[in-house]
């Protein structure tokens, strides 16, 4: 069997244990914690060898939920495809998104930490839609609908979104909401 960019399945050599990647945070820049997902079995699995970049247009699998935790950027297209891309996106304590408007895509958001609120409407001036959203909480916007989810929490807020068709260039990383601003403009 062949795996694509060194994607060994690690978690089936010990103890024939079968389950999700895991790896420590101490590897390649990660952090300075060990990651162990509560189980000291999993200490031993090794990082799948991926970058921050745009893998799109090529078959690619990720733990998304790990990922979009381990994101330490405002916005990071990581599949842009003909007619679908994934992001995902970190909201500092009491930032928001930003309200926008989509006039031709429709978006998926789940947030995989924190909690916030997300609102919605037909107009800027009037978003009726409000709710409370928190991890594992999954926001469908529909193409033309204004919206905006804001960080009510004390951590940072990490999600990942889904546009379909494709919203931003290939390839974008946008470290800051000031950076995201600028190149929108």
């Amino acid at each position: 069997m062949v795996y694509a960019n060194n994607a060994f399945p690690y978690h089936q050599l010990r103890q024939g244990v079968a389950g999700p990647y895991y790896w420590p945070l101490q590897q390649n820049g990660w952090g300075g914690q060990t990651y162990a997902y509560g189980n000291p079995q999993y200490e031993w699995a090794t990082r799948p060898q991926w970058e921050w970049k745009d893998y799109g247009g090529r078959p690619f699998v990720i733990n998304i939920e790990q990922a979009a935790k381990y994101n330490q950027n405002y916005r990071t297209a990581i599949w842009t495809g003909k007619h679908l891309q994934v992001t995902l996106m970190s909201i500092d304590v009491g930032a928001d998104i930003g309200l926008e408007v989509h006039p031709e895509t429709d978006q998926f958001i789940r947030i995989e930490q924190g909690q916030g609120i997300v609102q919605m409407g037909k107009s800027r001036d009037q978003l009726d839609f409000v709710e409370n959203v928190y991890e594992n909480s999954a926001i469908m916007v529909p193409a033309g609908t204004w919206h905006n989810v804001t960080n009510t929490g004390n951590i940072p807020l990490k999600l990942y979104s889904i546009y379909a068709p494709p919203e931003h260039p290939f390839g974008t990383i946008q470290r800051t909401r000031a950076e995201a601003m600028a190149q929108h403009q």
